[in-house]
């Protein structure tokens, strides 16, 4: 019989892209319930974060265009990102680096709560001509 020296590696490939892939459907629950989205938006979105860090584990703050560091802060007020500084000096001149990662913790945590029940919710179902409305008649 023949023994593969690989099959280690192996296992460890196959356990570290089932950690990704369970980390992925995770993001999605987590941007559901934190945003209040439908499940194709936050798919969407998921996906657009995933081809920004393009498989890394982390990336540097340079590497992005505004648009994207843009929502990465909104993902980061919510806590589902994570943003490291980095300093050293380079030729007498503090130079700082900024590198974004997921927040596994907080996904997890986020993708399993149950829907935060907010007592004015109601009101943010209530169309901005509405409340225009009831200011101009009162």
């Amino acid at each position: 019989m023949y023994n593969n020296p690989f099959k280690p590696y192996f296992t460890e490939i196959k356990n570290i892209v089932e950690e990704k892939n369970r980390m992925k459907r995770l993001l999605v629950k987590a941007l559901k319930n934190r945003f209040e989205m439908a499940k194709e938006d936050a798919i969407a979105l998921a996906k657009t974060v995933e081809e920004i860090f393009n498989g890394e584990e982390e990336i540097e703050d340079m590497t992005i265009d505004k648009y994207a560091r843009a929502l990465f802060y909104e993902l980061q007020k919510e806590k589902l990102l994570k943003l490291r500084r980095e300093e050293y000096k380079k030729k007498g001149k503090i130079i700082r680096k900024y590198y974004w990662s997921f927040n596994n913790e907080v996904i997890r945590e986020v993708a399993y709560e149950q829907n935060r029940e907010d007592p004015y919710r109601i009101y943010k179902k209530i169309p901005k001509e509405a409340w225009v409305a009831h200011l101009e008649y009162n």
